[in-house]
């Protein structure tokens, strides 16, 4: 490697160093707010960094990893993410009696993993990135130690093993017919070879591991019981920055390799797309428990991304980029108000604990109603313009049966948000469910900000839309 492959790198070098730096430092003295200030400045030394690195793109460093605009944009918005993230983890941990200080190494280390994803353009790094993320998730989904988190950690960690099998069997395949483990190579390769069985089958196996990390149907069976055990700061890690890296690699490999243009796999993908909508939208209405509610609410919305990631093309990159995009924002700002709520004694779970929470802190209410309303869809929110822009990607390709029920999923998403709208704004009881603790000043920044950003991106989107396009140029 040399002085401009270290360039290129410089931001994941930042991250993994800081996680080195954290760990040294806690074994030194531990304190909380030391460790988060090494976290915050370090991400934040990260995030610069990528500048520095787009002066040398594109830049192939070996055959393993890919830095150019894609991957540094993604770096840019996974890093923005974990930022928010690292602040809701001190809001939360600063409530509990625990060694506190371990789950930011965590964190850090999962980043690393998840921007090694992003960067992939060989099997070889797709499967590392992907183990450094998932290793560190077992930790942070039981870093609590009490009985739901530890179930939880377990049971992500058996069916994480699993996934990872059908993973390393499906390259084996794919690579046992091309010859290759290259992304760009495997188009090539691709091109006189149609109808393969052995080559189907191991698309089919990499379909399973990645459906795994997206949560969708069929693969969507752990995803409930790991956002309610695992603790508010790292379910919201998990339902933006691991499922937003999953699906940025997604992008680049069906893409770069050319499998997208076989009609087995835009079925496959068709029929995932079609289920998780469905399936996530309906199993949402039977739930009380508001974790498991934004758990089912997930599966719904990577089954949307799934209908512009059919349309192909340019257009498809840039309407998945910005529904993460406003996905990120929305999620991260949903999961923040939970962690704000939350007390020494436990989360505030089922929807019965929000009733009245506008009579007794109207900006908190106000914050999660936003961003309720964005996951739904409604106009001047973030959420409104990434569903339409997936909308015009479909109509651009007349995937009309796929936006069909787009819509009429959504219709029906809309009444599980608003039932928890309406729970806020209800009258109060005489002694409330749940006393909402108040927040630092760091976790009321962090939320204030998500909410500006929120409606800045559901009324005026064109800078980020112009920034995305300027990212994939055509």
């Amino acid at each position: 490697m040399n002085g401009t492959d270290a360039i290129a790198l410089l931001p994941l070098i930042v991250v993994a160093g800081v996680s080195v730096l954290v760990m040294l430092a806690t074994a030194v003295g531990r304190s909380h707010a030391f460790t988060l200030g090494l976290t915050l400045a370090g991400l934040a030394a990260a995030f610069r960094c990528t500048w520095l690195a787009s002066s040398v793109e594109p830049r192939p460093v070996t055959a393993l990893l890919i830095i150019d605009n894609y991957s540094l944009f993604y770096f840019r918005l996974l890093i923005a993410a974990v930022f928010a993230v690292a602040i809701l983890t001190y809001d939360y941990l600063s409530k509990r009696d625990l060694h506190r200080e371990e789950l930011y190494i965590l964190l850090l280390v999962a980043t690393v993993g998840a921007m090694v994803l992003v960067s992939s353009s060989h099997f070889a790094s797709f499967f590392l990135g992907l183990e450094t993320l998932s290793i560190s998730l077992y930790a942070m989904i039981a870093y609590l130690r009490m009985s739901r988190p530890l179930e939880a950690g377990i049971k992500y960690l058996v069916l994480a093993a699993a996934s990872a099998a059908f993973l390393l069997f499906g390259m084996a395949l794919v690579y046992a017919e091309l010859g290759t483990m290259e992304f760009a190579r495997m188009a090539q390769m691709l091109q006189g070879i149609r109808n393969d069985t052995l080559l189907i089958a191991g698309m089919a196996l990499i379909i399973t591991g990645i459906g795994f990390k997206l949560a969708v149907v069929p693969f969507h069976l752990w995803t409930p019981d790991v956002y309610e055990g695992a603790p508010v700061p790292v379910t919201a890690f998990i339902a933006t920055v691991s499922k937003g890296a999953m699906f940025a690699l997604l992008l680049r490999y069906f893409y770069s390799a050319g499998a997208i243009a076989e009609r087995h796999i835009v079925l496959v993908f068709t029929i995932v797309a079609i289920g998780s909508m469905i399936a996530g939208n309906l199993l949402a209405l039977l739930q009380d428990n508001v974790k498991r509610i934004l758990a089912y609410s997930s599966i719904a919305h990577m089954g949307y991304l799934l209908v512009a990631f059919l349309v192909g093309g340019q257009f498809a990159v840039e309407a998945v980029t910005f529904y993460l995009v406003a996905y990120f924002v929305t999620t991260v700002g949903a999961f923040g108000v939970i962690s704000v709520m939350s007390t020494p004694n436990g989360e505030p779970e089922q929807m019965e604990d929000y009733r009245g929470l506008f009579w007794q802190r109207p900006a908190l209410a106000g914050v999660f109603t936003a961003m309720l309303l964005s996951l739904a869809g409604i106009p001047a929110t973030a959420g409104f313009i990434g569903k339409f822009y997936i909308v015009a990607a479909g109509a651009s390709s007349a995937r009309w049966a796929l936006i069909i029920i787009l819509v009429v999923s959504s219709v029906i998403g809309l009444f599980y948000y608003l039932r928890l709208v309406a729970m806020m704004y209800a009258t109060p009881d005489t002694k409330p469910t749940t006393t909402a603790p108040p927040a630092t000043s760091m976790g009321r920044i962090v939320l204030a900000a998500l909410t500006g950003l929120l409606l800045w991106l559901g009324i005026y989107p064109n800078p980020v839309l112009h920034m995305i396009q300027n990212v994939f140029p055509k």
